[in-house]
């Protein structure tokens, strides 16, 4: 069953912050340098340098993260000060004028020399070069200026009026450079060199500044970078414990004395400030901080009756700030304030019971995602990365694991405000080589400060629940192995003394020295056994571990293409595709390169949904799992290396739900009636009376399948069963449905139908407002139909796209790993009936947006997209969801109440009530009894508030309530399958936009306090 957002809305957005310039509070100030690089890229070396020659100025970059004697920087000019593109009057007005994040490569083409399937067939290789002018007053030159990158594909060294100020070789680790020393008053012409070797990963990596970039001004004293560490030792419902640990730098040329204080708030995730009064206090005291030193500063608290920091359903990820400031001796204005958003939870990793998160036993339901974006490649987008972790909570996911590298600092952000569990991983590869360039070559030098700034980023990040130091490491079973895992380990642990450290296991068993030394036993398929062999590596290891934590960092490797199924069908739970051509692979179809979506392939090493489950529900102390993988990625494109992107993904490279997403999510969201069917039942002619397997996903423990009425039997779960099959039954042109049931009683239906002849494109705006930021995205999906609005499943029209307004269309793509049409391109065949066009708001302006598709024979489909310059908004003080909010893509993840409502009035009374109990509806002795949302009286007609409140939403962007004091917001969320279910129609719409219909709805209230 498929879900689609529709938003009415009384403010145009859920807010977040679109400035990105922070003014100087107290002594520091941190504004984006992303704007208006120009950028050159070439394919061959153009000024002979090298890492090499470099590595000697750029190795004292890391010091910081070096526990002992760092790294000297040599005497002397240092390289590239003749190299003509690092010198302030070069004229680079020829090159690219671009914003960052970028990534260089994803704009194709396809196939460029020397490429291969598994980086994804796009020009990542080659020298990269980015320059920008920075400006400095006579003011900022008594500070020290920082750079600070989030992320660059690789071997970065930066220059600052043309002397080499260092680098980070490592692509994955956000860095900082002082660029104090080689700073000038008026234009400093920074200048950044990337490496890219053409075989550098196993997967498409990107290439270029692939996230943010900022500069940092703060006093000579101040708090280091990454500088504080808040640590929870006791949390319960009824107090927590809070120890915050503030590291202190000199840079000045005396020794300071400073006073440390502490403030605690609650934390609103969306608009990213602390709101109300603090509910905690710390005095952390003065200390003395000599030139050239670093100084620690720690306090502690107790806070009553906590709001602690879980995942959805049950719990609600709750955050706190700590808001450390920093004193010079005699003085009541701040010389430095440092914010730490950070959440309180207990975890413990239980031997038997699994992930104890708040006392409440979870298994691990997770995904690996690699971290491109699809057709956005790897330039960060915090709206596409966003989308993702939503539809995966849809799917009832709840973990993330971060393969094979650390992400970027917002997405961990994201995964905070969700509720999402994070296996936060750093290496691919140790000292030993996968492939001849990767970054093998710098791990000996690099190992301690890539891993120690690793932890130290992340560590204050609630979603965080563990550090993954490795993945399938070829040198796991022998000592170097042991050697290396407990370096690894001993430096995180420095850094974070809590989080157990992991890494995923594919050989060396449970006997290794490696095993022994990490803290949580994490297996790369070994516990479900590769292919059909049923062997399992769980029992040994849990012999040798009676007492630790065993869990699957990653497991299934199904693959498959959305929307294709092929035939016969396997018979049994999995079936293994082999390497060679020259041998049968069942469930493939060579000539078009596709996969069966009936979920039994996989290749050796692999397993099905099915066999995971059968496994983990077998030994049942195994704590959970995490997918290979939840989303389709470029690069990597196992069987058909001739492909651009994988099959590996639950859901495909453009954001369409592979038949997969529903196994999962049968199994995973237990509670959630859904049943799914495939295959579609659209089939040509030839196929009549020809057997067509019919296989049920579902929530429920029973089903019956009727084909055109006619009932195809009643069938029930087996103990090992987690779909249900109806093998022998043959295609007849008509419809399929299915009635699923649970303990005996109806739980959920689905239907599919055999499409008429293809006549329209419908197209749908995943969200119909966006910020006119210039970041801000909404995914428009374009469905080939008949004249009901049926998607014909395999269709693939060539769509042409339009764009009116301030959007303009970034990327489009279809799901197809075969499709080498470059990203950029504004025409796109439909892959089975679908196909995506990214559309991005214009940075500084409003209005509306229309998106337009067509294609040859067929109507033309439009989406409009508001786009709004998001007013000055306070923090947000109530926010609730009247269901579950996993259900739907674009919640937020608070859940007031599972309850279905089924009807209008329903949903009315249910809002009602909710908005009566925040007082904000007026009211005997309510604060806001002047709050008037321009709706009437609510109580006297609480049917119709729904109704009305539609009407008020579409009349304008937002609507004030009690006077100027808030800002209110409802989003209603609607399903795609029967709008007479709820009594919706058309003509409630009072525009025609809902269109698919409505099942079940959702409604988000967002009150925001505006500010002064």
């Amino acid at each position: 069953m498929g879900f689609n957002t529709f938003s009415f809305m009384l403010l145009s957005l859920l807010l977040s912050p679109s400035v990105q310039t922070m003014a100087a509070a107290g002594g520091r100030d941190r504004s984006s340098l992303n704007a208006e690089w120009k950028f050159s890229r070439f394919e061959s070396n153009p000024d002979s340098l090298s890492y090499d020659g470099m590595k000697a100025w750029i190795l004292p970059s890391a010091n910081d993260y070096i526990d002992g004697d760092g790294h000297q920087r040599p005497s002397g000019t240092p390289p590239g000060s003749d190299v003509e593109y690092v010198k302030p009057d070069f004229s680079d007005d020829s090159w690219e004028t671009i914003d960052l994040p970028h990534d260089w490569a994803i704009k194709g083409p396809f196939n460029p020399p020397g490429s291969t399937g598994h980086m994804g067939r796009l020009p990542t290789n080659g020298v990269g070069w980015y320059r920008k002018k920075v400006s400095f007053t006579d003011k900022d030159l008594t500070k020290n200026l920082y750079l600070d990158v989030d992320g660059a594909y690789s071997y970065a060294a930066v220059w600052l009026n043309g002397v080499l100020v260092g680098g980070w070789p490592y692509p994955f680790n956000s860095w900082r450079l002082d660029l104090t020393p080689y700073a000038k008053s008026g234009d400093n012409q920074l200048a950044i060199r990337l490496d890219n070797a053409l075989e550098s990963s196993r997967w498409y990596p990107g290439a270029g500044i692939y996230r943010n970039v900022w500069l940092v001004k703060v006093n000579p004293t101040h708090i280091a970078h990454s500088g504080t560490y808040v640590s929870t030792p006791k949390v319960s419902a009824e107090s927590a414990s809070i120890n915050v640990a503030v590291l202190v730098e000199n840079s000045g040329n005396s020794t300071q004395e400073v006073d440390v204080s502490t403030q605690i708030f609650v934390y609103d995730a969306n608009t990213k400030k602390a709101t109300g009064d603090a509910v905690a206090s710390l005095q952390q005291g003065t200390i003395s901080v000599e030139r050239g030193k670093k100084q620690s500063a720690n306090a502690s608290v107790d806070l009553a009756n906590p709001q602690l920091w879980g995942p959805p359903p049950n719990q609600k990820p709750n955050q706190y700030v700590a808001i450390t400031k920093l004193f010079a001796k005699n003085s009541t204005d701040p010389i430095d304030t440092y914010e730490t958003p950070f959440g309180l939870r207990s975890i413990i990793f239980d031997a038997t019971k699994g992930v104890l998160v708040n006392g409440e036993a979870l298994r691990l339901q997770g995904t690996c995602n690699h971290h491109d974006l699809g057709s956005l490649g790897a330039a960060f987008n915090v709206r596409a990365a966003e989308r993702q972790q939503q539809m995966l909570q849809e799917m009832g996911s709840n973990a993330l694991r971060t393969s094979h590298n650390p992400p970027a600092p917002e997405y961990l952000e994201i995964s905070d405000r969700l509720g999402m569990l994070v296996l936060d991983e750093i290496f691919d590869t140790w000292n030993n080589p996968k492939l001849e360039q990767d970054f093998h070559s710098i791990f000996p030098d690099w190992r301690e400060p890539d891993t120690r700034n690793f932890v130290r980023r992340d560590r204050n990040h609630p979603s965080v629940i563990a550090w993954s130091v490795g993945n399938e490491i070829p040198e796991q079973g022998n000592d170097q192995g042991t050697e290396t895992g407990t370096a690894l380990r001993s430096f995180a642990k420095a850094e974070d003394p809590v989080r157990p450290v992991t890494l995923g296991m594919n050989g060396g068993g449970a006997n290794t020295g490696l095993a022994a030394v990490i803290d949580i036993k994490g297996l790369n398929y070994l516990g479900e056994g590769g292919g059909t062999d049923n062997n399992s590596a769980f029992p040994s290891f849990r012999d040798k571990f009676p007492d630790s934590f065993i869990f699957t960092t990653e497991s299934a490797s199904t693959v498959s293409t959305r929307g294709t199924f092929l035939f016969p069908v396997a018979d049994g739970d999995v079936t293994v595709i082999p390497n060679e051509y020259n041998e049968p692979r069942p469930g493939t179809d060579d000539e078009h390169r596709w996969v069966s979506s009936y979920d039994l392939y996989v290749p050796q090493h692999g397993a099905t949904p099915d066999k995971v489950f059968r496994q983990q529900t077998k030994y049942n102390y195994v704590g959970g799992e995490f997918v290979w993988t939840g989303f389709d990625y470029l690069g990597e494109p196992w069987p058909y290396d001739s492909s651009r992107s994988s099959y590996f993904g639950i859901i495909d490279l453009a954001g369409f739900k592979k038949s997969r997403f529903y196994l999962y999510q049968a199994h995973w969201r237990p509670e959630f009636p859904m049943a799914h069917i495939l295959p579609h039942w659209t089939w040509p002619t030839d196929r009549v009376n020809q057997t067509t397997p019919i296989h049920v996903y579902t929530s429920g423990d029973e089903a019956e399948v009727f084909i055109n009425g006619e009932s195809q039997g009643r069938k029930k779960k087996g103990k090992e069963e987690w779909r249900l099959r109806w093998d022998n039954v043959t295609y007849r042109p008509g419809n399929v449905s299915v009635v699923a049931y649970k303990e005996g009683a109806e739980w959920a239906r689905d239907e599919v139908r055999t499409v008429g002849t293809a006549t329209k494109l419908n197209v749908m705006a995943d969200r119909t407002a966006i910020k006119g930021d210039g970041l801000d995205l909404s995914f428009v999906s374009v469905f080939v139909t008949d004249d009901e609005s049926g998607v014909d499943p395999v269709a693939v029209n060539e769509i042409t796209f339009e764009v009116e307004g301030p959007g303009e269309i970034v990327s489009t793509d279809n799901g197809d790993p075969t499709d080498l049409t470059e990203f950029p391109s504004l025409k796109r065949k439909a892959f089975m009936g679908r196909a995506l066009a990214i559309v991005r708001a214009k940075k500084g302006e409003a209005g509306s947006v229309r998106v337009k598709a067509t294609a040859e024979g067929l109507a033309q489909g439009t989406a409009e997209i508001q786009v709004v310059l998001v007013p000055n908004i306070g923090s947000a003080f109530a926010r609730e969801s009247l269901r579950d909010p996993r259900v739907l893509v674009g919640n937020t993840p608070n859940s007031q109440t599972n309850a279905p409502l089924d009807s209008k009035a329903s949903l009315s009374n249910a809002l009602v009530d909710f908005l009566l109990d925040l007082e904000l509806l007026g009211g005997s002795g309510s604060e806001h009894a002047d709050v008037d949302l321009g709706v009437g009286d609510v109580n006297a007609e609480r049917g119709g508030f729904l109704e009305s409140l539609l009407e008020v939403g579409l009349a304008g962007s937002r609507t004030r309530c009690g006077g100027a004091r808030f800002l209110c917001e409802m989003s209603l969320v609607t399903d795609t399958v029967d709008a007479e279910a709820v009594g919706l129609d058309e003509a409630d719409d009072a525009g025609g936009t809902i269109g698919f219909g409505v099942v079940e709805i959702d409604v988000v209230v967002v009150i925001w306090r505006v500010s002064d």
